[in-house]
């Protein structure tokens, strides 16, 4: 940002973007204004430690964060062997780079919650991406064979921790969509981010909300931020 002349900025993630932009938050660079996740990190640590061991859920859970912490064992037990995959050995998945109907199907292959919004786009139906949409993203990394470098960046960051909180200290602005991996609840968002300054729930998008949903990812950025270009107005 420096490079491109900005003195300023606020940075968005979503997905590895998410994980991105909450290391950005604890390191917290000058310059660094804040930070908007629709994934965002906040699991309490023994509650992260639990969900991935296969724990029942802990007694004295809110309704919102028993929903939260049983989809995010899901995701551990059912959503993430490719993780897995990817950050341990990436270089062996070798089908990705050999086949483009293996390509596809390894990535057709999501969670329960983004195959079926896949699904239901392929059967006619609009969830905000289009069969072309879909197919596109396959094609791209098809054609400029990235399956694999791609898969580096899980065993570069393998076992630091995707959803748990991690400390950041800037503020920090939250969308939640109901079919995301975990519904953030409020409770443990205002926990890992104490400059909470926006919150939202959407009653509808998913995991890559800035692609299925960007109209409403476009309103949060500008709703959450505004504050800030008003304070930095009046400096």
């Amino acid at each position: 940002m420096k490079r491109l002349g900005y003195t300023s900025y606020a940075a968005q993630g979503g997905d590895w973007g998410a994980v991105i932009v909450d290391l950005m938050g604890v390191q917290a660079p000058k310059g660094l204004l804040a930070i908007h996740t629709n994934m965002p990190g906040i699991f309490p640590a023994d509650i992260d430690g639990a969900a991935f061991s296969g724990a029942p859920a802990p007694s004295g859970l809110s309704a919102e964060e028993k929903v939260a912490y049983e989809r995010l064992q899901f995701v551990y037990q059912k959503g993430i062997a490719y993780g897995f995959q990817m950050g341990l050995r990436p270089q062996t998945l070798t089908g990705l780079a050999d086949s483009p109907v293996g390509l596809a199907a390894y990535f057709l292959d999501h969670d329960a919650r983004s195959y079926e919004l896949i699904a239901r786009v392929f059967q006619g139906q609009s969830e905000g991406l289009t069969r072309d949409d879909i197919l596109d993203n396959i094609t791209i990394t098809w054609f400029t064979n990235t399956a694999i470098s791609g898969a580096r960046l899980y065993w570069e960051y393998f076992g630091k921790g995707y959803f748990n909180a991690k400390g950041v200290s800037i503020p920090v602005a939250v969308s939640v969509f109901p079919d995301e991996l975990y519904p953030a609840p409020r409770s443990w968002t205002e926990r890992a981010y104490p400059k909470l300054i926006y919150y939202n729930k959407h009653d509808k998008g998913g995991h890559f909300a800035a692609w299925e949903q960007p109209q409403f990812i476009s309103q949060d950025l500008r709703a959450a931020f505004k504050s800030l270009r008003d304070v930095k107005a009046t400096r």
